[in-house]
């Protein structure tokens, strides 16, 4: 019960925190991690342990299918030279440098070290997009940023696994670990691509129903779960799901299971933000209470030298890289997008860490070799990013001036006018009044601005003026009790539809 009504507290003042983000335009994550530090100070907070692969299974397996289905392969096999130098060698890299720092300064076992380094090597995205898409940076820029934060998950889960192993049982050699890595990054994408073609068969037989909501949670736990039974790649199974349902599932949905499961999936993924934060609090309590004197001075010194490294590992190769490309032949590989260094800055400051480094701490072991000293230094990176990096990022982008993006305007309303066509072709052949006047509106529709957003049309403002008239009566009679609420609540739902209808296309999805 305690921990429900501390839990209960959490999400109440993440709630605030969230109007209070939106206010100082700040990414939410920061806010909500100050929060989270916040609940190790309290005196009445529950003392509390997660099982290892729960950690894992519960908030890294929502967040990489939310991150993954919005992030096509094509894209990833385009953006391929900075998705491997930021994915897979700056993971590396991190990785090395925290072991690097564990072994000689924090006197921490070379195993203990990596699994370290492992922790705090991947980016979150989430909190840079929650700034980012408030401006039109570089559409590759951004695509890159997504990429990376789904393929560093993999590699570092990788790593992350083979250094526990390691620690766990130090007399072991790790040739026999190798076969099976190679085993299981293609067989956990092989067993997701399966899934993933079963789900959206079995989808039409449920179409339109709650659970096909509750479907898609089963299967990316389902797949998940099975994948780590199967001692496959599970982040791997779970990004092969999403590829395929991103693919196949909007044929077979209506635009109101996708509303529906699209609010369902972001109170989800902000919950378990939430949750995290607050564990990770819970935890760095228990911590701040067994360590001690000299020892606990050691370890918060020890933890903001974790961070400094990261910060510093990830400016040094952003930057290196863009040098790198810009004066070799490497920069026909990416097709003459060559990195500018406005864009490695503001790159190589999106290194938020965030729901996955919470998780892999959560996941050491309760016998792991150093852990409360891990846990903390997770803690202290994952705090500090957020904080430093996510307070400063919008100065940041106004002060590196970075020139706005125009292409995504320009390709959909290249698209909207051939959609627009396509409908007129349709409805060629009818006559009649209201063929006409369906015909004017989608006339209209093409005689309307050009923007991001829909064309905003004087059918457009008429409509809603008249929708404002239907709710005001709607509501005053609800209130004067001249209709059930059962009315109420159906025409209720029938008005929402159709103000989203005539909305812009955002307006659709939530906002966080």
């Amino acid at each position: 019960m305690q921990l429900f009504e501390v839990t209960l507290l959490l999400l109440a003042a993440a709630v605030v925190l969230m109007v209070a983000a939106r206010r100082l335009r700040v990414p939410y994550p920061a806010l909500l991690a100050l929060v989270g530090g916040c609940v190790a100070a309290l005196p009445f907070a529950p003392r509390l342990s997660i099982e290892p692969r729960l950690a894992l299974a519960l908030f890294v397996a929502p967040a990489v299918m939310d991150s993954a289905f919005e992030l096509p392969p094509r894209e990833l096999l385009r953006n391929w030279l900075p998705l491997l130098s930021l994915a897979v060698m700056l993971v590396l890299a991190t990785t090395a440098a925290v072991a690097w720092v564990g072994v000689e300064i924090g006197a921490l076992p070379l195993a203990a070290a990596l699994a370290l380094g492992a922790i705090v090597a991947p980016p979150d995205a989430a909190a840079a997009t929650a700034v980012l898409r408030d401006f039109e940076l570089p559409r590759r820029a951004m695509t890159v940023l997504q990429g990376e934060s789904l393929l560093n998950d993999a590699v570092a889960l990788l790593a992350f696994g083979i250094a526990v192993s390691a620690a766990m049982a130090p007399g072991e050699a790790l040739a026999p670990i190798l076969p099976r890595l190679l085993v299981a990054v293609p067989g956990g994408v092989l067993l997701g691509v399966a899934v993933g073609v079963l789900a959206t068969r079995l989808q039409v037989y449920i179409a339109g129903t709650l659970s096909a909501i509750i479907a898609q949670f089963l299967g990316t736990f389902g797949t998940w779960i099975l994948a780590d039974h199967l001692k496959l790649s599970p982040i791997m199974a779970v990004a092969g799901l999403a590829a395929v349902v991103a693919r196949r599932m909007p044929e077979r949905t209506n635009a109101r299971d996708r509303i529906n499961s699209n609010a369902v999936w972001v109170a989800v993924i902000f919950v378990l933000n939430v949750l995290a934060f607050l564990l990770m609090g819970l935890q760095a309590r228990i911590i701040l209470t067994q360590l001690q004197g000299a020892e606990l001075i050691h370890a918060l010194k020890f933890a903001g030298l974790v961070l400094a490294t990261v910060i510093l590992v990830r400016f040094t190769w952003v930057m290196t890289y863009g040098t790198v490309v810009r004066h070799t032949l490497l920069a026909r590989a990416v097709r003459g997008a060559v990195p500018r260094v406005r864009v490695g800055i503001l790159v190589s400051w999106c290194g938020m860490r965030g729901l996955v480094t919470l998780a892999t701490a959560f996941a050491l072991p309760p016998q792991f070799p150093q852990r409360e000293v891990i846990v903390l230094s997770a803690f202290t990176v994952v705090l500090g990013t957020l904080i430093i990096q996510g307070f400063t990022i919008r100065p940041l982008i106004a002060w590196l001036r970075i020139a706005r993006d125009s292409s995504l305007d320009e390709e959909v309303a290249r698209t909207r006018n051939a959609m627009l066509a396509a409908a007129l072709e349709a409805i060629r052949d009818e006559t009649g009044p209201i063929a006409d006047e369906v015909r004017g509106e989608f006339k209209a529709a093409r005689r309307g601005s050009i923007d991001r957003m829909r064309p905003t049309t004087s059918y457009d403002a008429l409509r809603r003026r008249g929708l404002e008239a239907e709710r005001r009566l709607l509501n005053g009679w609800r209130n004067d009790g001249r209709i059930p609420d059962d009315v109420y609540h159906h025409l209720e739902d029938e008005l929402d539809r159709t103000e989203l209808d005539l909305a812009s296309p955002g307006a659709s999805w939530l906002e966080q």
